[in-house]
Parts: C-alpha cells; structure tokens; sequence
C-alpha cells in the first residue's frame, strides 16, 4: 500500500486534501497529515511516504527546506506542493528540486486527484528502475555488454554455466568440455570477460537467485538448491557477501518497492 502524507498547517486545507483523498483512494493508500514541516520530518524519520502533498509556505521549516531536506532521505517521496502563491519565483524553486506538480488554492479537487495519480506513477516508474537495479549484477551487466568480442570458447563457456547453474560447475569440467587445457581457458576467460571462472560463476548463481526471489515464492532452501548449492547456509553466506544483505531482506527489499497503490 502506498502512503501519502500531507503537510499543511491551515487545519481546512490539511482536512481537505485528506478527506478528498480518501475518498479517492478507497482504501488503496494509506493518507497521513502533519501539520508542521517539523512534524512531517520527525514522522519520516520511522515511516516512508510515496507521496508529499505539502504546502509552500509554513512557519518554522517552509516548504522548499522541507523538500530539500526529503531529498536526503534514503528513500525521497515524490512531491506535489499547494500553495496560495502563484510567484514564479516559488514554482521554479520547487521545479528544480524536483517536485512533480504546482497546486494553487484554492484547489480544485480533479486537479488535485489527476496530479496525486500522475504522481504515483512516477513513483512507480522509479521502483521499477530501482527494483531492476537492485536485480541486475554491473559486473555481469558489463561483461555482457562485451559479449560481441568473444570467442566461441568464452561464449559456449557462458552458455554451458548458465545450463547448468543447478549443478556443481568448475573450470576443469568446462575447459574439457570445450577440449581446451584448463590454465589456458582460465586465462582466455579472465582476459575476455573481466572476471575469473569462479567469480563469474558466483555472481552468475546469485544473479539467477535474485531473479527467484524477486519472482517468484520459493523457499531459500529450495532457491538455492536450484542456483547449485548443496546447504541453504552456505548460500546464504555467498548470497550476503556479495550482495551485503540476505536473501531474505533482499525479498523484502524488491517487494517492498514493487507494491501495488
């Protein structure tokens, strides 16, 4: 569920744009208000908002520091600011911190349902790139951009790993299958993709079970087996070192950014 919070210290607007929102939503979003740009940033200091619907000017931290300040948080909403002013000088000050929509009051309740809307979609286009981020490995992304150099022998070597991922895979075993001494095949291999046998390897195995993770509702147990490790706790520690966390909060982190408003 998406959480929008709106930030206005005149208690008609605040109301307003909150019982216009709930009744839009019909449950599909979760609506909070603070009434102080104080407020909104103590409450997001445990909470995520998708959404900021904030007014420009407000006593103690305005509007613009209160956008400035959500940029620097880990995870920033998108903005809507709603303001009584119409000076240029406020709307290009936003602009260029990025917020979505300029709303003057009084507001317009379709206007102001057509840019919550056009927001989250946004918002949803950005987790979709940070959920793809989060999914692809740079190390593999860029030796796959090099692919169009390779050899035969590095190509039906990165062709048999990913055929076989569920089993014991090694050096040896693909340099005889491709009739190639295994010293020589390690080195062609390093010096084409960037990466030693091993690593590639690994990263090939986590990158596979990222994607079941991410799709799919398998346990860990059975994720790893399927990436071509024997014990879920081995996997686990292969998965955390490379990825820093495991693969439980690593589930958690792509669902997190893939809910639905």
């Amino acid at each position: 569920m998406k959480t929008i919070l709106i930030v206005d210290d005149e208690p008609r607007t605040r109301e307003g744009v909150g019982k216009t929102l709930e009744a839009w939503s019909s449950g599909r979003c979760n609506i909070v208000t603070a009434t102080s740009g104080v407020e909104a940033l103590e409450w997001l200091q445990e909470q995520v908002a998708h959404l900021v619907v904030t007014d420009i000017r407000m006593p103690e931290i305005g509007g613009l520091e209160l956008i400035e300040r959500l940029h620097e948080l880990e995870h920033p909403p998108v903005i809507i600011v709603i303001s009584g002013y119409s000076e240029f000088d406020y709307a290009r000050k936003a602009l260029q911190y990025g917020v979505v929509d300029y709303l003057l009051k009084p507001l317009d309740k379709r206007k102001l349902v057509t840019a919550v809307e056009s927001a989250l979609e946004r918002r949803e286009k950005i987790d979709r790139i940070e959920r793809m981020e989060k999914l692809v490995d740079p190390k593999l992304l860029e030796a796959a951009q090099q692919d169009k150099g390779y050899s035969v022998q590095v190509q039906e070597a990165l062709k048999y790993v990913d055929q076989h991922l569920q089993e014991p895979v090694s050096l040896k075993e693909v340099a005889e299958v491709l009739h190639l001494n295994s010293s020589y095949f390690s080195v062609l291999f390093k010096e084409q993709t960037g990466l030693t046998f091993s690593e590639y390897l690994t990263r090939r195995r986590v990158q596979r079970a990222k994607e079941l993770l991410a799709g799919t509702p398998l346990p860990i147990s059975e994720i790893a087996e399927k990436v071509g490790y024997q014990t879920a706790k081995y996997f686990v520690k292969v998965f955390r070192d490379l990825e820093e966390v495991s693969p439980s909060q690593y589930r958690h982190s792509v669902s997190d950014s893939g809910e639905e408003i």
